[in-house]
């Protein structure tokens, strides 16, 4: 063991000197906020009723930095503390440990809030969360200290990169005909698939809502505003399909073709993805959910 890592396993087991049955699950729940389940399911609450292109923005970039860190890990391949000693594990994490998936997924995602919806509040939370989030991931035993700091500090090049150069990229796509967009999510796509072949599932969710979103940016523009009552209403019916549409697949299919495997997962992410930019909003004009926009 490195001199770095007994540091911060040190660090991990002088955190758990205050741990007891409900501080682990109260920092349980905490860590759960973030995960990208979490944003997953919170991205189409922003994207359907709040502002669509804002909301595309902010999953955009959830996305390819949930991506780069995936791809991180499993380049640097460090095992977590409690693969090293395994008194401090208070929780379980898949893959490899660095760096942390929820420090940084957490930072992007509030981060990305803040600068999408200068609000206080949120910019508060874009430090907080953070913060919280992170120091219940070394709590549990999953994390060392320096998996946090770096990811954190991807987070803060992530949203750094999309405040610098998040409009001009927009611009730019915005201006393209539609077959050179498509083309151009599909290359992304395929680099994902090309550089981690291990896990589609990002891939195919970039590729599916990317699509979505241009067809329905060009042909079938959707309001995210309306009454209170009626964007709960709209969240629960689209959320309630997209969920139909990604247990569906995994119990029907399941580990009936694993020689094609990959390809199914980037399949159902990509059904999923292209569902929540295009066939809810579509649903939603349908049910007179939603108005178009001007």
């Amino acid at each position: 063991m490195s001199d770095t890592l007994a540091w911060g396993l040190g660090v991990v087991k002088s955190v758990q000197a205050v741990a007891s049955p409900g501080f682990t699950v109260a920092m349980k729940a905490l860590s759960f906020v973030g995960s990208l389940e979490f944003y997953l399911a919170f991205l189409p609450l922003v994207y359907w009723c709040v502002n669509r292109r804002k909301g595309v923005r902010l999953g955009i970039v959830v996305l390819l930095s949930s991506f780069l860190n995936l791809w991180l890990k499993e380049l640097i391949m460090q095992p977590r503390p409690y693969q090293m000693d395994n008194s401090v594990m208070l929780d379980t994490a898949e893959s490899y440990g660095l760096p942390s998936g929820h420090a940084q997924g957490s930072g992007v995602f509030w981060g990305m809030i803040a600068v999408l919806f200068p609000r206080a509040l949120f910019t508060v939370a874009a430090v907080a969360l953070p913060l919280l989030v992170g120091f219940s991931r070394i709590y549990l035993g999953v994390h060392f200290p320096t998996d946090v700091f770096a990811g954190w500090g991807l987070a803060l090049v992530c949203v750094a990169l999309f405040h610098f150069l998040g409009e001009r990229a927009g611009a730019l796509f915005k201006s393209l005909e539609r077959r050179f967009k498509i083309i151009i999510l599909a290359a992304i796509a395929l680099g994902m698939n090309y550089l981690m072949t291990s896990d589609t599932m990002i891939a195919g969710a970039f590729f599916g809502s990317g699509v979505g979103f241009v067809i329905t940016s060009e042909d079938m523009g959707f309001s995210a505003g309306g009454r209170i009552g009626t964007k709960i209403l709209r969240y629960c019916v689209g959320i309630a399909t997209t969920l139909v549409l990604y247990l569906g697949p995994k119990y029907l299919i399941g580990d009936a073709f694993p020689s094609q495997a990959g390809l199914i997962r980037f399949l159902r992410y990509g059904i999923v993805g292209i569902w929540v930019t295009l066939g809810a909003p579509w649903l939603f004009l349908k049910l007179k959910l939603a108005d178009r926009e001007d």
